[in-house]
């Protein structure tokens, strides 16, 4: 990463739609796909996977699943990011490797597991909703160490996850949560306004200033 802090990577990150066509290297995009992966979820479960498009004729079916939005097939990367609905599967992996290495005693492992059981198997729609929530977290992350790297981005969530689902031939354990163009810009983003701080900022009530 350059001398810049990650809040000026925020800052200019910005939804570019118009790229070069510039490719990235698998090399770059494993970078960035292992910073994505850093993110925080809860209970650590880790309820993501990344399918990465580069084949420009998949491109262009997906465009068509995107509502026809061009960047879908001009970006050199079309990032698929995907909730795990069924992440409660991956937690006796996770923590058998966090209890054998001593970071817990085995009782505070078995507390957790119990514990992530009973959410999943009593709270409706709960692997839905975490997937959803906690992919979400490794979205953002991968748009800003993309960023960090030069790369620009644009999210999406405008398209037919039914189409999506069966061009990439994903199982229903996953929910595509949105998708990710990368590349690097043909042209600025257009400006965009944000609120400023005194309208999105109450402290400790709603409403209250």
């Amino acid at each position: 990463m350059s001398n810049e802090s990650i809040i000026d990577v925020m800052y200019e990150r910005h939804s570019v739609r118009k790229y070069t066509d510039q490719k990235i290297t698998n090399k770059v995009m494993e970078k960035i796909i292992q910073a994505a992966g850093s993110a925080p979820s809860a209970w650590n479960l880790q309820p993501w996977k990344f399918i990465l498009v580069q084949d420009q004729g998949l491109k262009e079916k997906l465009c068509e699943a995107a509502y026809g939005q061009q960047q879908v097939k001009e970006a050199a990367v079309l990032v698929i990011v995907l909730g795990d609905t069924q992440a409660n599967l991956n937690a006796e992996g996770i923590y058998s490797v966090a209890a054998n290495a001593g970071y817990m005693p085995e009782s505070v492992k078995n507390d957790i597991l119990a514990n992530i059981k009973r959410v999943y198997d009593t709270v409706p729609n709960a692997g839905v909703q975490l997937a959803l929530q906690n992919s979400s977290y490794a979205a953002m992350q991968l748009m800003l160490a993309a960023k960090a790297e030069g790369i620009d981005s644009c999210p999406m969530t405008g398209y037919d996850s039914k189409a999506v689902r069966e061009l990439l031939e994903i199982p229903d354990r996953y929910i595509p949560t949105l998708l990710v163009t990368l590349g690097y810009a043909s042209q600025p983003a257009h400006g965009s306004g944000r609120f400023p701080v005194n309208q999105i900022l109450f402290y400790d009530k709603f409403g209250s200033r």
